[in-house]
Order: C-alpha cells, then sequence, then structure tokens
C-alpha cells in the first residue's frame, strides 16, 4: 500500500505504508512555465472496476492537463487537455467518470464549466454552471447527483448515467459491477413473467437492444492484442450468434438483420442470422459460409455504391480522418452516420450505399429516427434537442425547434409525429412541434407504441439489480389516450367518435370499439373496428349480429375481451351449459371443462370426457409430472401415452402389463418392445415382438440381449432352424476374441450344455496344466459336471423317455464319454484336496489312503504330482514300502533333472530306513468276506469295486450311507453329520 502527496513545487512523491519516502512519480509531457497539482484522486475499487484493468488513478494540473494512470508504476498513462483551468477533479463511486470542474475562458468572461470524462478520458458531458466562481465538486453516493460550491451558494445537479442496458421483447438487459467478481453481470429480465437470466461477460463496453435480440460488446486482450466481440441475444439470454472485429466500437446500432459499428473513422456492419432452425454444426458450418460476405468495413470518407464495396480490409482503420464519427443511428432501411462537424452520412441498408450528405451545424451525440424515417432528433454535448428533416420539399426550410438539457428521446413506433422525450425530471410528448403536459419521471424510455410510453426507473433498479422490482417500470398513456377515455366515461361515445376522428389513431378507434361493444352499439363497433384495420373485430361483429339474445351477445363480447369467468357466468344464467363447456374448451381449460361435465347438464358425453382426461394428462406430461399424468391416461385409457410415462417413471412392471392390453399386430407393441429391450427385460420385449407377428425381430432381441435360451425357444415355437447357426457363429466369434467365459454362458443360456461343458473342462485342463491353484480347478471340474448334469435334465424334461432313449444314442462317442464321466476331474482335485488337508490335520494315514485313490485318476492329475504326494504322505506315515513303490515311478519321469533328484533322494531315505510298511490295515469285503487293503477299493479275491467316501476318502464297505442328490457320490451317515453341504459339489444337503 502506498500513499502519494502533491508538493506546491509540482512534485508527487510515493510514501509507503510506514511513512517511508520511495520514489517520485513522473509526469508526461509536463507544460511549460508554472503549474500546481490541484488533483490527486485515486479510486480504489470498492464498487468493481469498469474493466480488469482500467484507469483509476488521476492526476489534474491547474493548466488544464489531466494525466490517468492504472497505478503508481504504469508505463504508459493516458494524457489529455480539458482546455480549462481546473479547480477540482473527482471520481464517481465505481471509478466509470470523472469529474473536472474549473472554469473556460469566453472572450472577456470565465464561463464556470463541469466536464465528465469515462475511465478511458474520453469526454462525455459537459455543464456550465452560473456564478462567479466554481470552487468545489463533490459526488453523492449512488452518483446520482454532484454538488458544486460556487461563491456563497451550494448547486446540485442530476446526473443521468449512461447505463449499459437495452429494452427488447418485454425484456430488459442491464449489466452492473460486482466488487467480488471481475466479470461484468449482465441481467436478462422478462418483466412479463418476472423471470430473470444471469450471465457473466468479463469487460462488457455496451449493450444495444432492437426487436428480438440484444448484442453485447465486450473487451478481450490475448498476447498483447485487442479484440472486441459482438454477441447476438435472445430474450432469454441465448447466445444465438457472434463476431470477432479489430476496431473498437464507440458507437452501435441494430437492426432486425444488422449489427453496425462505428469508431471514429470507420464502420462496421454485419448482416446476421439466427438460423434457428439448423443444428449446432450446420449453424457454425453457415456461419463460416457466409462470413465473408456479412461483414463490410467502409471508411467514412468514402462513397460506398453498394455493388460490392466495403470487404474486412481491416488496413482502413490506420487511415485517420479530420472529421471523427461522434454517433450512429439505423431503422430497418436508413443508417444515419453523424461527424463532428454536424455532417449527416445517410446509407442504405442493407446495400449500405451512400445515398446523400447533410449539414446540420450540430455535433450530435446521440440520434434518433422517426419510424418512417423521415426526421431525426439530435442531442449534442450540451444535452441540447434539435430535429432535422430528411426530404424537405421545394421552398420548405428545417423545423426551428430546440430543448434544453434533454438526456434521452424516443420516437414512437407506430406515428411519425410523435416524439418522447426526457428533460430534466420530466417526460415531454411531442406531435409534431408541440408538447403536450409534461409528465414528472425519471425513468429511460424503453418502448413507444400504441399511445403508450414504457420506461424503466433504471436508478431504482441499478441500486438492487439483483433483485428488481416490478413497481420501477411504468406505463403512461399520452394526453390524447387520456382524453378519449375521459370522453368516453363522461360525456358519450358519439362525442368520443368526433374527438377521435380529430386526433386519428389505430388505439383510440379500438378503444372506441370497445367502448361501443360494452354497450352493445354494434354499428359504431363496426365502424370503429374497420378505421383501425382490426379483422377480428370485424369478424365478431358479424356474429354478434347473428344472434337473437342480447345475453348471448355479452357473453360472446365478454369472452373476446377476456373475461371468461363472466362470459361462463352469463351462460350459466342462461340455462346454456353446453356453452360454457365449449367456451372452455375452446381455452383448453380442461379441468374446468371436467367440471362442468360433472355438475350436470347437457354437453356431457363419453368423447368429451376421454378427449379432457386426455388434454389434461398432456397438461401434466409437459410439466414432467408424470405419475399424475397416468391418472388421467388410464381413465382416457390412452395406451401410448401410458407407454411414455410408465417408462419415464421406471415402472416396468406396468409397462410390460399393456403387452395384453393391446391388439395384435398394433404398432404399439413394438414400441413396447424397443423400451422393454432398452432396459433388458427380453421375455417381455420379445412377447410384445411376437404379438405382433414379428417373430425375426424377437429372436434378434433375444440375440441381442444374450438370452439364448428364450431365442432357441421361440425358434423353435415358430418352426426357424437358423438360431444353430447363428449360436454357433457368434459363439466361434468369442473364441477367437479369446472370451471364453462369455462362449460358455452363451452356451448354457441357449442350452447348449454339453458344449459349455467342454469349454470348461478345457479351463480345467489348461489350469491344471498349468499347476495353478488345485481349489480352482476342482471348481472348473464341478462347474463342467454341472452343466452336464443340466443338460440330463433338461433332456429329460424335453423330451419323451422314447426320444431321450434314441437321444442318447444318436450322441457322439466323445459326448457320451463326457457324458459318463462328468464327475471324473472333479472327483480327482477333490481327493488331492483331501489328502493333503488330511496330510497337514495330522491324520498320516487318512491321508495316505486318500492318496493311494488318486492312482485311478492318472488321465486327469500328472502322475508325478500323484506319486510325489503318495511317497511324501507314506514317508510321513512310515510305509516306506508303499514310499518306495512310488519312488519307482516317480524315477521313470521325463526330465532327466527331476529323476536324478528323486534318485538321490530315494538313496537318502532307503539307506536309513528300509522299504517295508509299518501298518497293514485291512477290511473285509462284504460281497466275499475276504480282506483287502484299507487304502484299495476294489477286492483283490472277488473283484467288486466299492465307491470311496467324499468326506474320508475311505472305500464304502457298509449298505448304509448317504448320497448326494446333485453328483450322486456317497459318504459315510456318521461323517457327512458335520456338513452343511457336499463336499464334492457343494450344493445344499436337505
Amino acid at each position: 500500500i502506498n500513499a502519494e502527496y502533491g508538493t506546491l513545487t509540482g512534485e508527487i512523491q510515493i510514501y509507503d505504508s510506514q511513512g517511508t519516502y520511495v520514489s517520485k512519480l513522473a509526469l508526461r509531457d509536463v507544460p511549460g512555465g508554472a503549474y500546481n497539482v490541484v488533483g490527486l484522486q485515486w479510486y480504489n475499487g470498492c464498487n468493481g472496476y469498469e474493466e480488469g484493468d482500467t484507469y483509476c488513478l488521476c492526476i489534474a494540473l491547474d493548466v488544464g492537463r489531466i494525466q490517468l494512470m492504472r497505478n503508481e508504476l504504469d508505463s504508459d498513462p493516458i494524457v489529455f487537455e480539458t482546455d480549462m483551468t481546473i479547480v477540482e477533479v473527482r471520481w464517481n463511486h465505481n471509478g466509470s467518470l470523472l469529474a473536472v470542474a474549473g472554469s473556460q475562458s469566453a472572450g472577456e468572461k470565465d464561463v464556470n464549466l463541469v466536464k465528465f470524462y469515462s475511465s478511458s478520458g474520453s469526454l462525455v458531458r459537459q455543464l456550465k454552471v452560473p456564478g462567479k466562481k466554481l470552487s468545489s465538486v463533490s459526488w453523492e453516493g449512488g452518483s446520482l447527483r454532484v454538488a458544486l460550491a460556487v461563491d456563497s451558494f451550494i448547486y446540485f445537479a442530476n446526473i443521468r448515467p449512461d447505463y449499459k442496458w437495452g429494452y427488447y421483447s418485454d425484456t430488459i438487459v442491464y449489466a452492473f459491477l460486482k466488487p467480488d467478481i471481475l466479470d461484468t453481470c449482465i441481467v436478462f429480465w422478462d418483466i412479463k413473467n418476472n423471470v430473470r437470466t444471469v450471465k457473466y461477460i468479463l469487460n462488457v463496453i455496451s449493450i444495444t437492444a432492437h426487436g428480438e435480440h440484444c448484442v453485447v460488446t465486450s473487451k478481450s486482450i490475448e498476447n498483447g492484442k485487442t479484440t472486441w466481440t459482438l454477441t447476438i441475444f435472445n430474450a432469454i439470454g441465448t447466445p444465438l450468434d457472434s463476431r470477432t472485429i479489430d476496431l473498437e466500437p464507440t458507437s452501435m446500432t441494430l437492426t432486425s438483420t444488422c449489427v453496425i459499428a462505428a469508431n471514429t473513422n470507420v464502420v462496421y456492419m454485419w448482416q446476421f442470422k439466427t438460423n434457428k432452425r439448423l443444428p449446432a454444426l450446420d449453424l457454425a458450418q453457415a456461419i463460416n459460409k457466409r462470413r465473408d460476405k456479412s461483414e463490410r468495413l467502409v471508411h467514412i470518407d468514402d462513397t460506398p455504391s453498394g455493388a460490392g464495396e466495403g470487404s474486412m480490409d481491416y488496413k482502413l482503420l490506420s487511415r485517420q480522418t479530420n472529421d471523427p464519427i461522434t454517433c450512429i443511428q439505423a431503422s430497418e432501411r436508413l443508417l444515419v452516420v453523424a461527424r463532428e462537424s454536424g455532417a449527416l452520412h445517410l446509407y442504405t441498408l442493407p446495400r449500405f450505399s451512400l445515398d446523400h450528405r447533410h449539414q446540420t451545424g450540430v455535433t450530435a451525440k446521440k440520434l434518433a429516427i422517426n419510424c418512417n424515417a423521415t426526421r431525426i432528433s439530435i442531442i449534442n454535448g450540451d444535452g441540447l434537442l434539435t430535429f432535422f428533416d430528411l426530404y424537405l420539399k421545394e421552398g420548405e426550410s428545417q423545423p426551428k425547434f430546440e430543448r434544453k438539457d434533454v438526456w434521452d428521446m424516443k420516437w414512437a413506433d407506430d406515428n411519425p409525429e410523435l416524439l418522447a422525450m426526457m428533460e430534466k425530471t420530466r417526460m415531454y410528448v411531442f406531435k409534431g412541434l408541440d408538447p403536450e403536459e409534461p409528465i414528472l419521471s425519471s425513468g429511460y424510455i424503453c418502448e413507444f407504441s400504441g399511445l403508450q410510453i414504457r420506461s424503466a426507473l433504471l436508478d431504482e433498479i441499478i441500486r438492487d439489480p439483483e433483485q428488481p422490482s416490478r413497481d420501477n417500470i411504468m406505463d403512461l398513456e399520452i394526453k390524447s389516450l387520456r382524453d378519449t377515455r375521459e370522453l368516453l366515461d363522461k360525456v358519450g361515445i358519439h362525442d368520443a367518435y368526433q374527438f377521435i376522428e380529430d386526433n386519428s389513431h389505430p388505439r383510440l378507434w379500438r378503444l372506441l370499439a370497445e367502448s361501443a361493444l360494452d354497450q352493445l352499439q354494434l354499428e359504431m363497433s363496426e365502424r370503429a373496428y374497420v378505421r383501425c384495420q382490426d379483422y377480428q373485430g370485424i369478424q365478431l361483429v358479424k356474429r354478434l349480429h347473428k344472434l337473437d339474445n342480447e345475453n348471448k351477445q355479452a357473453a360472446e363480447i365478454a369472452a373476446y375481451q377476456g373475461k371468461y369467468e363472466a362470459a361462463e357466468r352469463l351462460y350459466l344464467d342462461m340455462d346454456r351449459r353446453d356453452l360454457a363447456v365449449n367456451l372452455r374448451v375452446k381455452l383448453g381449460d380442461w379441468f374446468r371443462v371436467v367440471q362442468l361435465l360433472k355438475s350436470g347438464g347437457a354437453g356431457g358425453n363419453d368423447m368429451l370426457y376421454q378427449k379432457a382426461w386426455n388434454a389434461i394428462g398432456d397438461y401434466y406430461a409437459d410439466r414432467l409430472k408424470w405419475s399424475s399424468a397416468v391418472s388421467y391416461y388410464q381413465q382416457s385409457q390412452n395406451l401410448e401415452k401410458l407407454v411414455e410415462c410408465y417408462y419415464l417413471l421406471e415402472d416396468y412392471d406396468k409397462l410390460a402389463a399393456l403387452i395384453d392390453q393391446v391388439h395384435d399386430n398394433n404398432l404399439l407393441l413394438e414400441n413396447i418392445a424397443s423400451k422393454c429391450a432398452s432396459v433388458g427385460m427380453c421375455y417381455e420385449a420379445s412377447k410384445a415382438l411376437v404379438k405382433c407377428n414379428m417373430i425375426k425381430e424377437a429372436v434378434d432381441c433375444c440375440v441381442a440381449l444374450n438370452q439364448w435360451d428364450r431365442a432357441v425357444e421361440i425358434a423353435h415355437e415358430n418352426n426357424i432352424t437358423s438360431v444353430d447357426d447363428l449360436l454357433a457363429k457368434y459363439a466361434a466369434h468369442l473364441l477367437e476374441k479369446g472370451k471364453i467365459l462369455d462362449a460358455i454362458e452363451l452356451y448354457r443360456k441357449a442350452n447348449h450344455f454339453i458344449d459349455a461343458a467342454k469349454l470348461v473342462f478345457k479351463l480345467a485342463r489348461d489350469s491344471s496344466e498349468i499347476h495353478s491353484h488345485a481349489l480352482r480347478t476342482k471348481k472348473l471340474y464341478v462347474l463342467g459336471a454341472q452343466l452336464i448334469e443340466q443338460y440330463n435334465g433338461y433332456i429329460q424334461n424335453e423330451r419323451s423317455s422314447l426320444d431321450t432313449l434314441m437321444h442318447a444314442n444318436s450322441a457322439s462317442i466323445e459326448d457320451s464319454r463326457l457324458i459318463d464321466n462328468a464327475w471324473r476331474g472333479a472327483e480327482a482335485y477333490h481327493f488331492l484336496l483331501l489328502a493333503q488337508r488330511q496330510l497337514y490335520e495330522g491324520f498320516t494315514d487318512a491321508a495316505l489312503r486318500t492318496a493311494h485313490a488318486l492312482v485311478d485318476y492318472e488321465d486327469v492329475i500328472a502322475p508325478e504330482t500323484i506319486y510325489a504326494l503318495i511317497a511324501l504322505t507314506a514317508t510321513i506315515a512310515r510305509s516306506f514300502g508303499t514310499c518306495s513303490n512310488a519312488f519307482i515311478k516317480l524315477e521313470n519321469v521325463e526330465s532327466e533333472e527331476a529323476r536324478e533328484q528323486y534318485e538321490q533322494l530315494a538313496v537318502e531315505i532307503f539307506t536309513r530306513y528300509p522299504p517295508r510298511d509299518s501298518r497293514a490295515a485291512k477290511v473285509e469285503c462284504t460281497n466275499c468276506e475276504g480282506s483287502m487293503p484299507d487304502y484299495g477299493n476294489t477286492c483283490t479275491i472277488c473283484d467288486t469295486k466299492y465307491p470311496r467316501c467324499i468326506v474320508t476318502g475311505a472305500p464304502l464297505t457298509s449298505v448304509h450311507y448317504w448320497q448326494c442328490e446333485t453328483c450322486k457320490h456317497r459318504a459315510q451317515e456318521t461323517d457327512i453329520v458335520s456338513f452343511s453341504t457336499c463336499p464334492l459339489c457343494h450344493s445344499l444337503i436337505a
């Protein structure tokens, strides 16, 4: 934080916050001779900045020179002359205006002046102040007034800020600054519906509005280059199109098709199109195609003929002029450019050709064109209003008209003679050159049409810009409209007719027609409607002539005037409920239609009820209230709308229930099917497609949703043979991509269990070969076996006994072997895991017995793994005879390195322990009563083979056992008691 002080010698010294001297502030282009620093003002930014990098430090010298800087170290300040002796300078509350007070020599007499400059040093307005000596100036808090100290008096002057605002399509758009946000806040306020849309744009320069659009001009600096962007918005604040230009637009105007901008020496025109029906991509292409044709740049000193001159040649910007442009204004067919010398250039739009040059002798700061482009009103820098007629007849002269202190004006949209203007705090309306009685107002004029002026109290709106009030919008009637109302109320229609004849205007004739209708004077109302060219009003009068009852006529008039409640009351009083119903039907007030129908009387019928329910359902659907819409669509039995509502409500059960309510071959079924398919409801989607006889589409839907069982079912029911081929092709495609699990699931859902089992067994074998996790391999074998069991169950359920037998005989040898040995792989890995578990738990004898069972599964498990486990288990169980036999097998392995290791290990073991078993447990064969080793499951005498217990691995010689319902494997009843699932297939035990 630094402080600056001006000395008596004209120096400016900078001190820091501790009072330490830092440096001197350099002044540019210091004038010769003595001078004093009379103003040192620094705007602190407490109310936001007009631009991101704006000038906020002002240094004023009494000799009339001002230096504007961004900060105390700014190396590129703005220096300009005010041509006056400066007394004092003051920034307004947001740093956008600088008030410079002083005096100017006018011959022998000095004139007190206050000049107002923008933050960039441009002269905005000057004010002459009476008195001998102006000594001081000060702003009011909101910068709406300045106080001036003159001699022994204090003068107050009202300030009318040049807000960035516009009015179009019942929308006021205005910009304001927020202290904590660098961007400019723009509010689009729909005053009709009181809806606001807020946008934030950096460095907004101006806002111009007309018709249905507004254009916002913003400034941007990138890589040291300054550009200006013109963006067109609609009434709800949606950007429609934009252009970026290299010229600084000091004056802007807008028509329904053109944006026109000007600086001091060139005029830029952009002929825009909104392309409402084009999508975004086509819109961008269309903009690029016509860009060269839609933009033109013309120098003010040139004379374009409209035959193609004025391409976008930015070299024109460097070409200076001695008579700069001060302001521009345009109507639909005419562009007026005002120059500093008082000259007016008239260009024809949209050709952009120069038609006329006029000299007014007035330096215009603001222009306005009347509705037929015959007269221009001009406000100069001192607030002096004058008229200038563009097309004078021979012998005519320019109107002698002047008004002082004018700050706003607006021509009527429908009468070239009517002008509304603001003079100080009064609004005047001129008809030709004659003023009406003034109206006290401080509003900015928005619109002037239909003898009514709409104005906005922008001072109040900007005071609280985020919560604008409709009370700050005023609609004022001009004197002729007020007098006509008074005559109609107090004198009568015929006397008012003569007054309106003398002051003819469509609004007045329409007012007369409405008053005549109220009194049922149909002939007078017809004449008035003819005069205001109101075709609907004329047709109304013709209908009224055909009615035989005055009450009917009164009701018809009330309905035409929008008094629907009164019209309905009149119909009901006449006991014509049918007419009241018809009125509400025309208005689309279906809630009231239902009320009238339910209350009894004529006019009620089922078709009208159905139409009303449908309309009410549409009302709720348009507002996304689907639950409410459903109840009314159900009453009207509108199945098509119910489908949409249920889908949006995600009530898929009720959506599926509609399939049974729709007749066969109805196109609505296809819509239901597509919606069911989109959420994965394959059965319902295929059911709907089959019902509308779209069999192929139903099969395709099932295939797309991977529901092959349903696809095969539909194919079999409708004699379609192409499904198996499609299934095979799709499975091959999945296998080619390595998606084996997807192929398994595909086969399983299509009831091709054998094919699925083959793929699962292949995965299991691959897992076994790479010595993967044994438990995972077992699970794969169990899954394959379960698929075989599902195949068996499917065959038994789908076919008769004879068909089952024939199908079994027709199966291939490979498939038959696969079916017969479905559980073999699962058994092998089950006993492998069981033996290891028993070994780790210390049950060495049981582990050895279980390991012996693996000898039968050498085709599933690698022999080396089997005999290595037997050798390890036998060594721990001290059965060295069994261990020796295992080592004999291991010494025959293919790997020479492993074989040598096994031989070395055998030597180490059997040099210490003789190859004899320490145990010789036997079990009795229940068939021949002979004995056999407990680790074997086949009797050596009678060759009876016993199943093994899947809990302990021991052979089951007892006739009492438990058997799994799924895998059909057995266990001792006493051993299975502690299990809740089958140890082999893991199915639940009942």
